[in-house]
């Protein structure tokens, strides 16, 4: 009979007639749960189609009517339950094999183990593998050997207290296996002399801790940082590390695995895996030194310690550098990571170079202490006044003089240090541009001085102040 031969088929039972198996009706109707009444003429109509089958001549013999008529209705109910609460799931692990598909072998994955489709004898087998292993799992055994702890002692002097010590701890990724180490700098700032050199200042230190080997820290050099982004390198005097790989952070989608590796509360935590999702992307947040960046954000779990460590994909790879989380009272679960693409590049710059290549400057300090209520109580517009020119910049070359408010770049209103900043990084090294200034009156009212138009050609920003 064609119906029963592909049921046969599809639910893994053989129907090739092996030796010595029992074919009688009773046996396949219990092994199926095909039940037959003998009201519905549909039935009979298939059992005498049944009795001139081969079948039928093989030894199946016709059921007992009276038993099969108690028991269809209970198990019609139990089928039709069956399929309205679990049809879905079912469906979701059984695979259908048509018999001539000529699948040898194949694997679906499934909630909480995989369907193995494989070929014995020329009977395609159905089988369930369940584990209870997550995919987290994977990733955390291939990445936790490359991601390390950043230790740092750091001295200072202020001229009320005299000299003070201080340490932070944080988080780092092995960027290359001879040593390379990529970290945020602000986890290693405070031991540095000036904004963006690379000289530890006296007194401080900076070790680099591996997984494997926690008793016997590295001593690091500063290989270069980048406060704009928020990316430094150190680097140890070790071979053949485990080097993280690097994922295409410009692919992300919102809603993949997220998980993060790192070390919150310091090294007693080293190596803590925190799992969640990538819940946005491109996201603008403007930190308390100005600097705005477009961060990846992700609700997997990033505190104090985990800055430096790795966020992952579910194939193990670095898509961001944690970075910051939001702090406030009534906000859980938003941190952010720097993403990939733009930590590989600048890292890669900071080795070859010390500092990010083709980045502009103009060479001016801007006073951080001229607000708009100074300006309007002095007759004077708001924008970004000079404190200071570097000698031979591009501001110097222009005739900008500190005293000077810088009003408008490039053609856009600018008010602040901020917006200044962020004009300026839309330009590249060599472009040339127009500035707007006010300049005050030496003598006289500050209200009477005058705008003026100066073009200037931007160097290159090579982390000098």
């Amino acid at each position: 009979m064609e119906g029963f031969d592909n049921l046969d088929r599809n639910n893994d039972h053989a129907n090739m007639n092996p030796a010595g198996e029992d074919r009688s009706f009773e046996n396949y109707q219990a092994h199926y749960g095909y039940g037959a009444n003998p009201v519905n003429q549909q039935f009979e109509d298939k059992y005498d189609d049944l009795k001139t089958s081969s079948f039928y001549n093989e030894g199946y013999k016709k059921p007992n009517r009276g038993r099969m008529k108690g028991l269809l209705v209970p198990l019609l109910i139990v089928a039709l339950l069956s399929s309205l609460l679990t049809g879905g799931l079912v469906a979701s692990y059984f695979v259908f094999v048509s018999p001539s598909a000529g699948i040898s072998e194949a694997r679906q994955d499934q909630p909480g183990g995989s369907s193995v489709i494989a070929e014995n004898t020329g009977v395609k087998r159905v089988e369930i593998v369940t584990t209870t292993e997550s995919p987290v799992v994977a990733v955390a055994e291939k990445a936790s050997p490359s991601i390390v702890g950043v230790a740092v002692r750091y001295v200072y002097s202020d001229l009320w207290f005299g000299q003070h010590e201080g340490s932070g701890q944080g988080s780092g990724i092995i960027y290359r296996s001879d040593g390379y180490i990529i970290t945020n700098n602000h986890v290693i700032e405070s031991a540095m002399e000036g904004r963006t050199g690379t000289k530890i200042s006296r007194g401080s230190s900076i070790k680099v801790i591996l997984p494997n080997n926690v008793d016997e820290p590295y001593d690091a050099v500063v290989i270069g940082r980048d406060p704009q982004t928020d990316i430094a390198v150190l680097k140890i005097d070790a071979t053949d590390l485990p080097a993280a790989e690097f994922g295409d952070s410009d692919s992300l989608k919102v809603g993949e695995l997220a998980v993060a590796i790192g070390n919150p509360a310091g090294l007693e935590f080293m190596g803590s895996v925190t799992v969640g999702y990538i819940s946005g992307l491109n996201r603008s947040i403007t930190f308390d030194d100005g600097r705005s960046m477009k961060l990846i954000q992700t609700d997997a779990a990033i505190n104090p310690g985990n800055s430096g460590g790795a966020l992952l994909n579910a194939k193990g790879q670095v898509i961001g550098v944690n970075s910051a989380k939001i702090y406030s009272g009534g906000y859980e679960g938003i941190g952010f990571a720097i993403p990939s693409n733009i930590a590989r590049q600048v890292a890669d710059s900071l080795i070859e170079s010390g500092y990010v290549k083709g980045r502009p400057q103009i060479g001016v300090r801007i006073d951080m202490r001229f607000t708009e209520d100074i300006a309007k109580k002095n007759g004077v517009p708001y924008g970004a006044m000079v404190w200071d020119v570097s000698p031979l910049s591009a501001a110097y070359r222009a005739g900008i003089r500190p005293g000077d408010i810088i009003t408008k770049f490039n053609g856009v209103r600018i008010k602040d240090y901020y917006e200044l900043e962020a004009e300026k990084n839309k330009c590249k090294a060599g472009d040339t541009v127009e500035i707007e200034i006010y300049r005050m009156p030496e003598k006289g009212k500050l209200s009477d001085g005058v705008y003026k138009t100066l073009e200037i050609t931007l160097d290159e920003d090579q982390g000098n102040e």
